[in-house]
């Protein structure tokens, strides 16, 4: 494909001492090298592409920058053995949309080591739907599952339920026989969260800080997708021998705690990596959402947007507004 063939991208750019994002025309040859050319049709939305969008230079380094941590899309063009041009992809994670522009283009240009083939039945907006977040979710899942949890343990909660990552946990979970315990602070988002499987929800403050290093035991196993505080907090409420899957930290980075709910209560707190795990590790998860795990309630729930869209969803995710699954839809 000529590199001067154009295409439209959401791309922000620092101005007035701020950022600011908007559609720009861009060229193929403005693209960072790779093995592997991609003409992406979808991508999602996620809380680290609004921090990219807003400046945070620990997501982003330098600007003008092309967000999206997620795409799917069909290889245009291949230099690698193992992708064939016209094959459907997904590429998540590693350094897309961080650094390297991402989905949010119409195109992105890619190492093959990055690429996961599109899973038998599903379509680039199929998987867009669960994205990261709901690969993050599933490899929460597996994690606990992975540690013996059983619903037989009890309860296992869910913080930050509402969000993208804790909604696919929510029904994942129920849909594995779990009594799901969902966490959240919006109490407008309740009956979503039970019609998505959850028993009980509750709200924050059942996560609000107590002196006390440790509580009654209330959960068997839990995903975190908050960390900070309430981390700190739901560690002090799982069973003996239960595991937090910890994946998240918009309630901040520092977990202020004790040794007590892991030398007397024997408990495992399990950290989720997404971004860097190998492509193995991601194709056995997509494989699972595309069989046995799907989520039928959270594909049907999914909205989708344009790119004229983006700017106030992401405003969304960083003022704690943004609720399940937003989907890029490129045509739109």
């Amino acid at each position: 494909m000529p590199t001067n063939t154009e295409f439209k991208a959401w791309r922000v750019e620092e101005k007035d001492g701020g950022y600011v994002g908007g559609e720009q025309t861009l060229n193929i040859g403005d693209l960072p090298q790779g093995e592997v050319l991609i003409r992406v049709s979808h991508s999602s939305l996620n809380y680290k592409d609004a921090l990219s969008a807003s400046g945070n230079k620990g997501v982003t380094r330098s600007f003008p920058h092309t967000p999206g941590i997620d795409a799917a899309g069909e290889v245009v063009e291949s230099s690698s053995p193992d992708i064939a041009s016209g094959s459907k992809v997904i590429v998540t994670g590693y350094d897309l949309g961080m650094n390297t522009d991402g989905g949010f283009g119409e195109y992105i240009r890619v190492p093959a080591g990055w690429c996961v083939p599109m899973p038998a039945g599903w379509d680039a907006r199929k998987a867009m739907i669960y994205g990261t977040a709901g690969l993050t979710a599933g490899l929460c899942v597996q994690k606990l599952l992975t540690m013996g949890a059983s619903p037989s343990q009890g309860p296992v909660a869910v913080s930050g339920a509402s969000g993208a990552v804790g909604s696919v946990a929510v029904e994942l979970l129920a849909k594995l026989g779990f009594e799901v315990v969902a966490i959240s602070g919006k109490a407008d988002h309740a009956d979503d969260l039970k019609a998505l499987g959850a028993a009980e929800v509750v709200g924050r403050d059942t996560l609000a800080e107590e002196k006390k290093p440790l509580v009654k035991p209330a959960f068997g196993n839990a995903v975190d997708t908050v960390g900070g505080g309430p981390l700190a907090e739901l560690l002090k409420q799982i069973k003996p021998g239960g595991s937090v899957s910890c994946c998240g930290l918009v309630a901040g980075p520092q977990l202020q705690t004790t040794v007590l709910p892991f030398i007397l209560r024997g408990v495992n707190l399990l950290g989720v990596d997404s971004v860097e795990i190998p492509l193995t590790e991601k194709r056995s998860v997509w494989d699972k959402f595309s069989g046995e795990w799907a989520c039928p309630k959270t594909e049907g729930s999914a909205r989708d947007i344009g790119r004229s869209g983006l700017d106030s969803a992401l405003k969304a995710f960083l003022e704690g507004a943004s609720a399940g699954k937003i989907v890029l839809d490129h045509s739109l």
